[in-house]
């Protein structure tokens, strides 16, 4: 059967309140004939969402109103492992001592994006085996600053890498880290010089009809592919709740590929 995720939106529900009703879920899904996954629940934005293996969307919708009647606002079909990718888990995380520790995480996740300058020229200029050589070296500095800021790498994008991040703080020192990590390597190696753009956003994974992450990817995306080569672009989202102490530097509005209005922009200095 396919894998769906559902989003409710819930107004003033708690922890305790979203938990009861997974139960609840839980107890009448073999009757609709589906499996709930998992789900994650934002308290602050008044959102939750559900994993669920099921044969259509009105399975699902059946299920949820017999077990408590929140219906879900949005049904869309996944990739269980994109799902993964983005935020971790397809399941039901192990059952902590506590009641604090019990509480299930936020899907509200931050997108990074990595773009390597000039790697599509790369082949054509130094052939196949230093190319892959050179592209091998950003994918090591990444994945290496992914590993010490607690990101998770999604995909690699051929002349980057796409990541997720539950902390804000957590990218931009990622980001940072591998800025620095670059000027390293063009300060102290013979190897050719190599500089990467850095784009940063934020977002949950269903929007109105929209893809998992749709609008939160494509502006995260879209702001690597304006940054210039050594520079770290983010988005107003992500400069407004960024605690560090780097400066970030107003760009203002711009304009970008798929957006209609423009959207504030922000370097990260470092």
């Amino acid at each position: 059967m396919p894998i769906f995720m559902d989003r409710h939106f819930i107004e003033g529900a708690t922890h305790h309140a979203i938990s009861n009703a997974h139960e609840k879920d839980l107890k009448t899904q073999n009757k609709h004939g589906v499996k709930f996954l998992t789900y994650w629940f934002d308290e602050k934005r008044c959102t939750a969402f559900c994993l669920v293996d099921a044969p259509d969307k009105n399975s699902i919708q059946n299920a949820h109103d017999e077990a408590h009647g929140d219906i879900p606002h949005e049904i869309i079909e996944v990739d269980p492992n994109v799902v993964e990718a983005f935020l971790g888990r397809i399941d039901d995380p192990t059952k902590a001592s506590s009641a604090a520790e019990n509480k299930v995480d936020s899907a509200f996740r931050v997108i990074m994006f990595t773009d390597l300058k000039d790697s599509t020229l790369m082949t054509s200029k130094f052939g196949d085996t230093r190319a892959l050589h050179l592209l091998n070296i950003h994918n090591a500095i990444t994945r290496n600053a992914l590993r010490q800021y607690r990101g998770s790498e999604v995909k690699h994008t051929g002349d980057g890498i796409m990541a997720s991040f539950v902390s804000s703080d957590d990218a931009v020192a990622c980001g940072i880290e591998i800025q620095k990590k670059f000027k390293d390597h063009n300060r102290t190696s013979t190897d050719q010089e190599l500089y990467v753009r850095i784009g940063i956003s934020a977002g949950e994974p269903i929007e109105d009809h929209g893809d998992l992450f749709g609008s939160a990817v494509q502006l995260a995306a879209r702001l690597c592919g304006f940054a210039d080569p050594e520079q770290i672009v983010i988005s107003e989202f992500i400069a407004d709740h960024y605690e560090g102490t780097e400066t970030l530097l107003d760009i203002g509005e711009v304009s970008l590929k798929g957006f209609r209005q423009p959207v504030r922009a922000y370097s990260v200095n470092f």
